[in-house]
């Protein structure tokens, strides 16, 4: 996270820079975000000028981001794209939340099977991301995941939404209308020597 985050990387760049330039660094900048519990790479920059140029690259889609996650089930076909549009809603339950959610431009007619459009959601943002599996075993699947475009929860909507298969203890998507941790497949369980919780 950036400024404004508790325990967020801005706070600790001033240290990190003098770690590595022996007590007398210019600050580094950071150069994108990652969302809240995503793991992976950061990209600094030395100065403002570079930092400002790198920003641009992740802005026109110029940096190729891939991210590997566990997934529960197995996507079918096991590898391809998923272009449906995400909109953020409100989820009415015993516990009020707001998720992003898929807002198809088409649907299929329920009377003849038929595929028809539908009016587009004003507020929904276009969304795209490839995948593809790398492994599978014991009910849940290793992908390879690329976005093309950048919007909010986009990899965790459209694996639980778009192809059925939610990230591995991903308790805001497992379930539309609770949030509530995942149940795994007993045989997961199994070879994970674990036991499913009570709760």
């Amino acid at each position: 996270g950036g400024p404004g985050i508790k325990n967020c990387i801005a706070d600790v760049l001033p240290i990190l820079a003098k770690m590595l330039e022996n007590m007398k660094a210019d600050p580094l900048h950071l150069c994108h975000r990652l969302d809240k519990e995503t793991t992976g790479v950061m990209v600094l920059a030395r100065s403002k000028e570079a930092a400002e140029k790198i920003r641009l690259l992740f802005k026109t889609r110029q940096v190729e981001k891939i991210y590997w996650a566990i997934v529960l089930g197995d996507p079918d076909p096991v590898e391809g794209v998923v272009e449906i549009p995400i909109v953020e809603k409100e989820v009415q339950s015993h516990q009020s939340h707001y998720k992003m959610t898929l807002a198809p431009n088409y649907r299929l007619c329920p009377e003849d099977g038929k595929v028809v459009r539908i009016r587009k959601n004003r507020k929904a943002e276009s969304a795209v991301t490839r995948y593809r599996r790398l492994a599978g075993a014991s009910a849940c699947s290793l992908l390879e995941l690329q976005p093309i475009t950048g919007v909010k929860h986009q990899i965790r909507v459209h694996l639980a939404y778009g192809l059925g298969c939610p990230i591995l203890g991903d308790h805001k998507y497992s379930h539309w209308s609770k949030l509530a941790p995942q149940k795994l497949p007993e045989l997961t369980l199994r070879r994970l020597k674990l036991e499913q919780s009570k709760a």
